[in-house]
């Protein structure tokens, strides 16, 4: 009787240490610390469980990955990959982290959407921070039928749908994704208030970003964005054309390389040469940020129709009434350039 207590005895102490070690192997921490912060797990779209083992181990996140792929297999994890960021927290045990890639729990990346002049800039822009195929969003870019079905925009206009700023997305957002929640961004911007401006102004949405897209390229000052708001404003009331420099230069893919507009710039045969074509241009020349836009819609109110920058290089501009008050301003500014050898 008592070898049959000894036996079950010893038994359950074997049991036991088993339970415990088995837990130790489930819970114990398994998840390398990094100096620099939590590591994160990278799981593109339509791979498997292979690929997530590759990418812990070429990383060496975790301290044994043996373990991980038991507790994984166990959780028969490899038949529920799911794509997405994860974060993996220093000390994070096998079963918290499959449980965390089982349910899908990736964290959000925060997306920063820069100014672009050129639609061909932003798949680059985007794929750089997010999953979404680049070729797959060129397609949707480029489709104006379907471009003016989803979002009432074409391949023209469509630019005036980014508002630069800080944006929330999962990375493995798809392109189509992508562009229904900047659409959603756009609507919210636009609120009653906004609305009520541009009616004020017999503006649409998309005249004031194009106006805005303008403004944002003559300056970088944010008092004086009002003022240039108010010149343009006052010519197209005038039914004058605007001269605007930076709408020569878009169409010659000149932004962000150009300092200088020649007359021979004036000349450029194009629906965005203001010098020629009396109005706003078809489409912005650049996405306009909110401090710009808004800038639009509450212009200052004067009688300016000219405006040049300032000699001194501080990026404000002198403003006129009269064409003779604005050569002598520009003649001022033209000197300057020279005596700095800029050409173009």
């Amino acid at each position: 009787m008592q070898k049959g207590w000894l036996i079950s005895g010893i038994l359950l102490l074997v049991l036991l240490a088993g339970s415990y070690a088995a837990w130790r192997v489930a819970y114990r921490p398994n998840v390398r610390a990094f100096a620099e912060g939590p590591a994160y797990l990278y799981i593109r779209t339509g791979t498997g469980y292979a690929a997530v083992l590759d990418s812990l181990q070429k990383h060496d996140l975790l301290l044994e990955p043996a373990t991980f792929r038991w507790v994984a297999e166990t959780h028969d994890y490899p038949a529920h990959v799911q794509p997405g960021r994860y974060r993996l927290d220093p000390g994070l045990g096998n079963v918290d982290l499959v449980r965390r890639l089982l349910r899908g729990e990736q964290d959000t990346v925060k997306f920063e959407l820069n100014s672009f002049h050129y639609l061909d800039k932003l798949p680059r822009q985007v794929t750089r921070q997010l999953e979404a195929d680049s070729f797959k969003l060129e397609l949707l870019l480029g489709d104006n039928a379907g471009l003016q079905r989803r979002y009432g925009l074409d391949t023209c206009t469509i630019r005036t749908m980014f508002i630069p700023g800080t944006y929330r997305h999962m990375w493995n957002t798809s392109a189509q994704v992508f562009l229904d929640s900047t659409a959603a961004r756009y609507r919210r911007f636009w609120t009653s208030q906004r609305q009520a401006r541009a009616d004020s102004l017999k503006m649409s949405r998309t005249q004031v970003s194009v106006l805005a897209s303008i403004v944002q390229r003559e300056t970088a000052q944010p008092t004086d964005k009002p003022l240039i708001a108010a010149v343009y404003l006052n010519r197209l009331r005038n039914g004058q054309p605007l001269q605007a420099d930076p709408t020569l230069l878009w169409p010659l893919h000149g932004l962000g390389t150009r300092k200088r507009v020649l007359n021979v710039d004036k000349k450029v045969n194009s629906p965005y040469n203001t010098y020629r074509h009396k109005g706003l241009p078809p489409g912005p020349i650049t996405t306009p940020r909110p401090s710009s836009l808004d800038a639009v819609l509450k212009p200052a109110h004067n009688k300016n129709l000219f405006f040049c920058a300032r000699p001194d290089g501080s990026g404000f501009s002198d403003f006129a009434e009269t064409y003779a008050q604005h050569l002598r301003n520009a003649r001022r500014y033209q000197r300057r350039l020279d005596s700095l050898g800029v050409k173009r």
